[in-house]
């Protein structure tokens, strides 16, 4: 019996039918349980989390569509304990049921750091090392010195610190300097479309303080930019040393800096730096 004696036999085509259907419905089965364990064409939007807690997050039920993982946490003074600040995937991205979201929240106690020492450094010296440290100044205070601009103590609260004790990372600090041997002035620098921290640091470098601040049309500082300060900008008067200076907000979302900064690009005041009071020898200052 050869091969052509089956092709001629009706159990032979029985058989391959009976062969065929099962590969089919094996095929079905596959393609079917790949399409339930992928699910295909179920997909959802991320919503944004911001603000919320992952208890929240919780009791919404929103662990039943996505695998929730906090995976970082940074201190952050203008945000409640415990929120969240940040997410991935970000909010409005498709994805499927199961997905990880990675969250980063809010922690419930500031890092510590140890404070640095910073006595006897120039003012420009101390003010760099504070902010690798992440600790901001929160005002000079200028004192009988000898040396003008050099750090004489480092307080927290109104006391001293010593050097290398731990504060939580983000405490201000209150930096007492020299006013030096001879009276000095200073002038006061453009802080026009500057950013609150912006200005606060500049006036600093400046040897000058913030005083009071006014946000004209929008709380939120993360849109604030300078709009006026008093002195006014462009002043031709000098400023005490550690002299506090005025600061007015407004929105960049509802205002346009970028044509109101030019305004002071271009005004015509000509100021002779020559003249400057605090042009004083450095070998009469100690630096």
């Amino acid at each position: 019996m050869g091969f052509f004696y089956f092709l001629g036999r009706k159990k032979f085509y029985l058989h391959f039918l009976i062969a065929l259907v099962l590969m089919l419905v094996l095929l079905w089965a596959v393609l079917l349980s790949l399409d339930a364990f992928t699910r295909h064409g179920d997909v959802y939007i991320v919503p944004d989390f911001k603000g919320k807690t992952v208890q929240q997050l919780l009791d919404e039920q929103y662990d039943e569509f996505f695998d929730i993982q906090v995976i970082d946490s940074v201190y952050d003074k203008r945000n409640e304990k415990g929120s969240i600040i940040m997410q991935n995937p970000l909010p409005g991205a498709k994805v499927k049921q199961g997905r990880n979201i990675y969250l980063t929240i809010v922690a419930q106690n500031p890092e510590k750091v140890k404070m640095p020492n910073l006595k006897n450094l120039s003012l420009r010296q101390a003010l760099v090392t504070l902010e690798a440290s992440d600790l901001p100044v929160e005002r000079l205070e200028y004192v009988e010195y000898f040396a003008r601009n050099a750090v004489v103590d480092q307080l927290v609260k109104g006391e001293p610190v010593e050097p290398d004790s731990e504060i939580a990372k983000g405490t201000p600090v209150t930096l007492e300097v020299g006013k030096g041997r001879v009276e000095a002035s200073v002038p006061l620098p453009l802080l026009i479309a500057m950013r609150p921290q912006e200005a606060r640091r500049a006036l600093h470098n400046a040897s000058l303080n913030l005083g009071r601040e006014y946000y004209l049309d929008d709380q939120n500082p993360d849109n604030a930019r300078v709009f006026k300060t008093k002195p006014e900008a462009l002043t031709k008067d000098m400023l005490k040393l550690g002299q506090k200076v005025d600061v007015w907000y407004r929105s960049d979302k509802q205002f346009d800096f970028e044509s109101y900064l030019q305004q002071f690009k271009q005004d015509t005041v000509a100021i002779d730096t020559t003249s400057y009071k605090f042009r004083i020898a450095e070998e009469d200052e100690g630096f």
